[in-house]
């Protein structure tokens, strides 16, 4: 009953373990999804190409560039996505708690979607501040095979022939496709875990951790559906961004706009039924991943308000 729960206290420690949790649980599995995500972003950058579908976009890579071409950006997308997992994951906990503290218990059950959303899009901004130089080098290298060898020589041509502040061209655009994308996350997976629970008559507590496992899958499928139809236009941006130069004097919002124009509707949802087959399976694999992880840390559960919680 809310009357009697008592809200965990963290320490340092429990914020980093949640964190060190987030990193591996989003490093594993964006890492392993490179392989869709190369074709993916090659549907996105030359739709009249790769204009086969997933498969048929495979096959003409690998028979052209060998099989080795479906791990480019691999250094970059663990690097970069464990750093941001650890500010999503770590971040969320952080600041759902904060704004928990800060208007009470039973004001914060009343208003649980309000604080899942603001936990949520401030975590995910400074998670993309830790991850945007690293995104940019993956698409760089994923769209232009010949451009380097691999992160380091990726990262360094980049900052050598463009400045530090190339890496930041797609920021606006990482804002756009991320906030939505973690607000969509979090919320839809506090709502369907909530759900679920609720429909099973078995306690949470005594469930067994096969169980728990398979209900955060669950719930973490649905939740990246939703997220990836959200933030799809976004993503396609992003990719064409980090592919175009901008003109002299043209400014990032500038350019955007341009891009936008020539994407169109249509456009900006190329590459959707991929990009929800790999965000579904990895939004899922990473709330059971870092459920599993937390537990084997030891950390403390999370702050519920009401059925669910991760």
């Amino acid at each position: 009953m809310a009357s009697i729960y008592q809200t965990p206290n963290y320490s340092v420690t429990d914020y980093a373990k949640f964190a060190l949790a987030g990193a591996i649980g989003c490093g594993v599995t964006h890492g392993s999804m490179t392989p869709i995500d190369v074709i993916k972003t090659r549907i996105q950058l030359e739709p009249t190409v790769y204009n086969t579908g997933m498969v048929g976009s495979l096959k003409k890579i690998v028979a052209n560039e060998g099989a080795g071409a479906l791990l480019t950006g691999l250094g970059p997308t663990v690097l970069g996505y464990s750093m941001q997992g650890a500010f999503k994951f770590g971040g969320y906990e952080l600041f759902k708690k904060t704004f928990i503290d800060a208007v009470g218990y039973q004001t914060a059950v009343q208003y649980k979607d309000a604080i899942y959303i603001g936990s949520a899009a401030i975590a995910e901004f400074f998670a993309d501040i830790a991850l945007c130089p690293l995104e940019a080098t993956r698409i760089r290298l994923v769209s232009q095979p010949t451009f380097a060898n691999g992160l380091v020589g990726g990262f360094a041509r980049i900052l050598r022939e463009e400045g530090p502040g190339s890496f930041y061209n797609g920021f606006t655009p990482i804002l756009f496709k991320q906030i939505p994308y973690n607000i969509a996350k979090f919320l839809t997976y506090e709502r369907a875990s909530a759900a679920i629970y609720g429909f099973i008559p078995t306690p949470k507590e005594k469930l067994s951790s096969t169980a728990v496992t398979g209900i955060n899958l669950g719930a973490g499928v649905i939740a990246g559906c939703a997220a990836a139809i959200v933030s799809q236009p976004a993503d396609t941006l992003l990719s064409k961004v980090n592919k175009t130069k901008k003109a002299p004097g043209q400014s990032t919002l500038g350019l955007l706009a341009q891009l936008a124009g020539e994407l169109g509707v249509r456009g900006s949802f190329a590459g959707l039924p991929t990009r929800l087959i790999m965000v579904g399976t990895l939004t899922s694999l990473q709330f059971a991943l870092y459920g599993s992880i937390k537990g084997a840390l030891n950390c403390p559960p999370a702050v519920e308000l009401g059925a669910g919680g991760h």
